[in-house]
């Protein structure tokens, strides 16, 4: 699979200065981490999963989560898990190529229970969304995905922890229990993808709910929790795990709204501009500006439950032209020793060693989403994207 492989070649051809590479659930999980994008989520009760899945790959999810969690009633775990193990099968017999399937579970126990009664089909499961994660409910977790992963004999079963407990938003807990996670994950780093975070939990624990005005980094109280989690957890020395970003609540309909837009060529001017207020004017200007400010803070990719937010998160992921020349200029083998010297585009100035990890970043978003060509913008990427 790659970003941005179902529109057309020729299409692709026009929009990236470098295309997005290809991946597949083997590659490396550095690659992996970065190219999760927009992770749509799925209650797992759905009677069309199987075809819900393969519709979402034909438009541009690369990967998914079906959830046996909180989008479900407690009443209706046992058929979600049943109707899971029907639509894997169903998935099984067809060669389509479907996005990274991961499943958010409840408890530690039903994680070898659910690989055993997959069967085959489980080859089609990448991994395991672990909920409410902290030190101790961690452990049991990553436990469990282990006797899963060697009870079925799969190369690799991973891990993605969900922080949202009280205890790492309350500010007299919080050091205590980033520390524990962080024992818990590098425990068991070559399974740990990437850590999410659950910022509804965040906000509820306070009575607090963002408007479609506002993003994440409007709530102070979440801020600082993401804030906080980067600094322990996110460090580019080395020692650090891709966050992804939090849930963005608001939709409506966009792929029905854009038509008309999208009857035009997405290269004429007058049909970006209207492009572009139809964007703000139906409640995606706060998800744009979250995306942004997702990046600005050492977040990738996103959590979404909407099919209207995969298309908008991937066409901001691309890496911009400029941000490509920045790079390339920073890791060039002859500035290893540092230095300073005038961007390509001759806006900025560009220091080798403290600008380095930023660069690495960079050049990593690059190779899964793409390089933009110099003349192309996010609503020419976001248009293309949706004429499927």
């Amino acid at each position: 699979m790659r970003h941005f492989g179902h529109i057309r070649p020729t299409v692709r051809k026009d929009l990236f200065h470098q295309e997005p590479a290809e991946f597949t659930g083997a590659s490396p999980s550095r690659v992996l981490a970065a190219a999760l994008g927009a992770t749509l989520y799925s209650p797992a009760t759905r009677p069309t999963l199987a075809a819900d899945i393969r519709k979402q790959a034909a438009r541009g999810v690369v990967s998914m989560v079906l959830c046996l969690e909180d989008s479900i009633s407690d009443a209706d775990v046992a058929g979600a898990e049943e109707n899971l193990v029907r639509h894997f099968a169903e998935l099984d017999a067809d060669p389509a190529e479907l996005p990274l399937l991961f499943i958010r579970v409840r408890t530690p126990e039903q994680i070898p229970d659910l690989v055993r009664r997959l069967g085959g089909s489980v080859r089609r499961l990448s991994g395991f969304v672990l909920p409410k994660f902290d030190e101790n409910r961690g452990i049991a977790f990553l436990e469990a995905v282990a006797e899963a992963e060697a009870a079925c004999g799969l190369p690799r079963l991973y891990a993605m922890p969900v922080l949202e407990t009280p205890g790492l938003l309350h500010l007299e807990t919080r050091a205590l229990a980033l520390a524990g996670i962080s024992r818990t994950v590098n425990s068991h780093r070559e399974r740990v993808l990437a850590l999410r975070l659950g910022v509804t939990d965040f906000c509820s624990a306070y009575g607090l709910r963002r408007t479609p005005d506002m993003t994440a980094y409007d709530v102070q109280i979440v801020a600082g929790v993401i804030a906080d989690v980067v600094n322990v957890l996110s460090r580019a020395d080395g020692t650090g795990f891709t966050v992804t970003g939090p849930v963005w609540e608001y939709f409506r309909s966009q792929q029905r709204l854009f038509k008309p837009q999208l009857r035009r060529s997405p290269f004429l001017e007058e049909g970006v501009e209207e492009l572009r207020t139809a964007l703000i004017e139906h409640d995606l200007d706060g998800l744009l500006r979250e995306i942004e400010l997702d990046r600005a803070n050492g977040l990738l990719g996103k959590t979404c439950i909407h099919p209207a937010h995969v298309t908008p998160v991937h066409a901001l992921s691309v890496v911009s032209h400029e941000e490509f020349c920045d790079a390339q200029d920073i890791l060039r083998p002859e500035r290893g020793g540092g230095g300073v010297m005038r961007s390509a585009y001759t806006n900025k100035m560009n220091e080798v060693k403290p600008h380095r990890a930023w660069a690495e970043r960079t050049m990593l978003r690059a190779e899964v989403f793409g390089v933009a060509k110099e003349e192309v913008g996010f609503v020419d990427l976001l248009t293309a994207g949706l004429q499927v």
